[in-house]
């Protein structure tokens, strides 16, 4: 017999109105299974089941079960509040009505409310409001007992952190003993926007439940320590820390030092420095070895060494951009300036400025104060000669301050010293030089230059003093070094967000006149509040509101730099509100490139957020979208991003091309081949708009400075915006967003610099020498190879070009031969003679084929005969390139004499061979993790023989550093020295375009 489905909830629900308690309970109990289908008519009657929920007459179970309708009809009619409370007060029913098929949705909506309110009660309790429902906290440690029970530990612990319960992370990790919970648990309060306080407290929570590493067990969550330490910019805590590891794990002691400088402050590291403690005798070397690295220099020092020694720069590239540039137009005299500084970034190579002396000597005003400051770019971390180096530029003791050209190379020279020591620490002597000559000058030009060496080579110092003197210099109120000393302001109080400058620097932008000025300050004021988060909000909405739009500019900025990489929403949403609705065009590019610094930690989320931008009808908007593609997925070689920037290469607004040029040579930035398929065509399309006369000069601009960044540092860094460790890297964020004002003056560009990262493996002893050894990259050569280097269009003998023949032409000639033939005469045919041959249909070269002999060659490989046999792995030495996506394929033969104390890479290594075929992904992963390569300190597991060692070839190169300005110094005639003709170099090209005086006609 089939049972009749019910049509009405009537029946029942006149049991409601029974005198007999047990005919209610029952009633209520069957309404309970009906509500899906009856809400609506059970709806009619929630305030009887309300008072009845509320009645003393009925039993407990009564009343829970009135409890639990009500709410169910509450979630019906989308009222999810009251849902919750009701269900709360259904007690035990709530949770046995959880177990029934049927009612998954009502009881996940109900759970999620109840953590939303669980969160929001727990805040305020912490706040010292209210106190928590009992009801509601039963409800909350059920789903953790759930969630434990289930085996879903980062649930419980992404829950726990929202709703400030540490010690369920604490009961966590007591019960699993799984790191990579705690190091999850870090993430998770680092990559979110959690409030600076509380993000602080959840990190001393979590650094003691970590297992104290050892160098034998290798343990991954070093890097997770490494980024606690940097993030809290505790040097207390730090030196307690250290002070663990000696003198039994001192090789630990010293990676870890070196990952400190990594991503560490300078006045943190001062601090560290100066509380070490002396020690005994046996433990006094290994604190004094620790200061040492703590320094920093060491490791410039070694990177330095990494850059020259390894150095593949094609001069092949850099000569044909010079043939094709017009030398004595600026723009293009810079963009050779930048291509080849950022080249030869930190490779201290001057080889091209020394084979170009006369090309050097055309530069004029700003552009000569670009090519000194390049000078600093292609040395930069050659501290120990920077004066040296620079000496023949910079400015002579005691003499008058130049005001004429030679001013231009002198602040240039400034600005060089200032790129030469960026990072170094204890840049003291060179800071005090520099404000020396900031004071002392009497041209701006020198006091722009030294106003932003000052601000480099001291960034984040918190030095009172050079804040002084640049405020000096700033109220003489000079448009050209006011600017400069905004933006070196900001760079000294670096993350300070102190009250004092801020509101000094944003009261002067208000009453000065000159647009430069404000424009330095704004910028300066984001920089105050870099990493602030919550703290600058205030000064965010102060800024978004002026009406000078670059006061909004800079609020764009401040908001950006105040959450870089934390990925907030109301971040990423007031932003892209900004992006379509403020009146400036700048403002708005800005907001649209600010999305990188917020997102750079998630690259593959930018192209779906920037997707619509890109198609804006405003070119500025669409200007900002190239350059966020190129900040946030920089090195990752990310086809997404690629995909959407190669058509914005043919936009029409040629500002529009130059800034998917550039984000193009970001991406790709070491790139092979074989990882990478836009690659040659990337390079290709550089050469060919670089050669044509006829394009956009902004264009041409952009193909330059793509050219130097996807070649960057020798092809041995790669532009990363976060450290090895995962923590920000707050050099390389500060470098991009001032290498983001080269729209407004060309100098900043070189900024880019401060961003780029060595990409190798670095092994040193205990003694920090680097020994001799060998590792194993388990991949295919090809995948992670340097491309291959241009070739030289051979010189081809003029051959005679076949005559085309009309179709037409051809059938009157056929037509005549068969004339002649039936006539019996032998007609002389000059066609085979001539050549001739018939024009076909379908032969006509396409546009795409018809390219330069640079393009032709750039790129491009012949595919070798061996491809088939090419090896599985190949052997790499001490001190070769690693990139970031190859570390998860390199490994120590455990034979080998030196092991590194903690893991090369935080990523397992690749179980198919479907991962070497996406090297995409791989680059995603290790931009994410960020963890591993870099300098390695290694354990010496045969200690009783000799090692054998690397020479350094940065110090005996010294004398040859040294003398090398005297040569490079342009001066205006330069007898004797001429560039060699190349036998085999291209023919010249033909003549310019020109218009003919026909009024001058006769």
């Amino acid at each position: 017999m089939v049972a009749l489905s019910q049509s009405s909830a009537a029946g029942v629900l006149a049991l409601l109105f029974d005198p007999e308690p047990l005919l209610k309970q029952y009633a209520l109990k069957s309404l309970n299974s009906l509500v899906p289908q009856f809400w609506a008519e059970i709806s009619e009657h929630i305030a009887l089941i309300e008072s009845l929920y509320e009645s003393e007459e009925l039993p407990q179970e009564a009343h829970d079960q009135a409890a639990l309708l009500a709410s169910k009809v509450y979630y019906y009619l989308g009222e999810y509040d009251e849902a919750l409370s009701f269900a709360l007060g259904a007690g035990s029913a709530f949770e046995a009505d959880s177990r029934t098929p049927g009612t998954e949705e009502y009881v996940e909506t109900v759970v999620s409310k109840a953590i939303d309110r669980y969160i929001q009660s727990r805040t305020a309790e912490q706040a010292g409001d209210g106190k928590i429902d009992p009801r509601l906290q039963g409800i909350i440690e059920g789903i953790f007992r759930r969630c434990i029970e289930d085996g879903e530990f980062r649930q419980a612990v992404g829950i726990a952190l929202e709703s400030r319960r540490l010690d369920v992370i604490k009961h966590i990790y007591e019960q699993t003993q799984d790191t990579s919970l705690l190091s999850y648990a870090m993430e998770a309060v680092l990559d979110t926007a959690f409030p600076l306080a509380y993000r602080d407290q959840v990190l001393k929570f979590l650094f003691p439940l970590f297992p104290a590493p050892t160098s034998e067990a290798k343990s991954p969550h070093v890097y997770s320590l490494t980024r606690i330490l940097v993030t809290l910019n505790s040097p207390e805590m730090t030196i307690n820390f250290l002070s663990t590891l000696v003198p039994g794990q001192k090789l630990l002691a010293y990676q870890f030092a070196f990952d400190l400088v990594e991503g560490g402050s300078q006045d943190y590291l001062e601090a560290i420095r100066k509380d070490l403690p002396e020690g005994n005798e046996e433990s006094k070397p290994i604190y004094d070895q620790l200061r040492k690295i703590l320094l920093g220099q060491e490791s410039i020092k070694l990177y330095l060494e990494f850059l020259k020694r390894n150095n593949k720069v094609d001069m092949l590239i850099l000569k044909n951009t010079k043939d094709a540039l017009e030398p004595r137009s600026s723009i293009y005299h810079t963009a050779l300036t930048l291509q080849n500084a950022f080249m030869h970034a930190g490779t201290t190579s001057d080889v091209f400025l020394r084979e170009n002396l006369e090309w050097l000597a055309l530069a004029n005003n700003w552009s000569k104060f670009s090519a000194a400051a390049a000078i600093g770019v292609i040395h930069k971390g050659h501290f120990q000669e920077s004066m040296n180096i620079l000496g023949p530029y910079l400015p002579a003791q005691g003499a008058e301050s130049s005001t004429g050209s030679t001013a231009y190379s002198e602040g240039g020279a400034l600005y060089a010293l200032g790129l030469v020591n960026a990072g170094c620490g204890s840049g003291q002597e060179v800071e005090n030089y520099l404000r020396n000559l900031l004071k002392n000058s009497a041209s701006e030009v020198v006091q722009h230059g030294a106003a932003l060496g000052l601000g480099v080579a001291g960034m984040g110092g918190k030095s009172a003093e050079a804040y002084d003197d640049l405020k000096q210099t700033l109220f003489t109120d000079s448009a050209v070094a006011g600017e400069a000393a905004g933006y070196a302001m900001g760079l000294i109080m670096l993350g300070t967000a102190d009250q004092t400058s801020a509101e000094e620097m944003l009261t002067y932008a208000r009453e000065t006149q000159h647009e430069k000025i404000i424009r330095g300050l704004a910028i300066g004021l984001a920089l105050i509040f870099y990493g602030r988060q919550e703290e600058a909000d205030d000064m965010v909405k102060l800024l978004m509101a002026e009406k000078d739009p670059i006061l909004r500019y800079g609020g764009v900025y401040t908001l950006a730099l105040a959450y870089a990489g934390t990925s907030n929403n109301a971040a990423i949403r007031q932003l892209l509100h900004v992006a379509v609705s403020d009146t400036s065009d700048d403002v708005r590019r800005a907001a649209v490139t600010s999305l990188a610094f917020l997102l750079f930690k998630n690259p593959q989320q930018v192209p779906r957020i920037v997707q619509l931008l890109s198609e804006s009808y405003n070119p500025h908007v669409r200007c900002g979208a190239t350059l966020a593609l190129g900040i946030a997925c920089a090195g990752t070689g990310l086809q997404d991003a690629v995909d959407i920037l190669e058509p914005m290469t043919r936009d029409s607004v040629d500002f529009v091309r130059q800034g998917a040029l550039i984000a193009l040579g970001m991406i790709l930035v070491e790139q092979s081949e074989a990882s990478s398929p836009s690659l040659a065509s990337t390079r290709a399309l550089y050469a060919k708009i670089v050669s044509d006369k006829h394009d956009d000069p902004m264009a041409r601009f952009g193909a330059a400075l793509g050219q130097g960044l996807i070649d960057a540092g020798g092809r041995n860094v790669t532009i990363s915006l976060q450290s090895r460790a995962g923590s920000r890297n707050t050099s390389a964020i500060v470098g991009m967003v001032l290498f983001c004002q080269f729209w407004y003056w060309y100098p900043l560009a070189h900024c880019a610099c401060l961003a780029f990262e060595p990409t190798g493996i670095i092994g040193l002893d205990e003694n920090l020498k680097a020994p001799k050894f060998e590792f194993i990259s388990n991949a295919k050569p090809s995948l992670f190879a340097y491309p291959s280097p241009m070739k030289t269009p051979k010189k081809e003998a003029v051959t005679k070009v076949a005559t085309a023949v009309l179709s037409t032409t051809a059938k009157a000639k056929a037509r005549e031969k068969r004339k002649a033939a039936a006539e019996g005469e032998t007609m002389a045919t000059d066609d085979k003679k001539d050549g001739d041959v018939e024009m076909k249909t379908g032969e006509t070269p396409t546009r795409n084929e018809d390219v330069s002999p640079i393009s032709l060659t750039e790129g491009t490989s012949t595919p070798s005969k061996s491809r088939k046999s090419e090896p599985a792995f190949e052997k790499l030495s001490n001190f070769s390139r690693v990139t970031s996506a190859q570390l998860a394929y390199i490994t120590f033969p455990p034979e080998s004499r030196y092991q590194p104390v903690r893991v090369v890479s935080t990523r397992p290594p690749p179980t198919s061979s479907k991962n070497a075929k996406s090297p995409a992904a791989a680059a995603l992963a290790a931009e994410r993790s960020a963890g591993g390569g870099g300098i390695l300190i290694m354990v010496d597991t045969r200690p009783g023989e000799e090692a054998e060692y690397i020479e350094f070839e940065t110090q005996a190169a010294v004398p040859a550093a040294g003398a090398a300005p005297a040569a490079q110094n342009p001066p205006a005639t330069t007898p004797g020295r001429h560039i060699a003709l190349d036998e085999n170099a291209p023919e010249a090209d033909p003549p310019e375009s020109f218009e003919y005086p026909f009024d001058n006609d006769t």
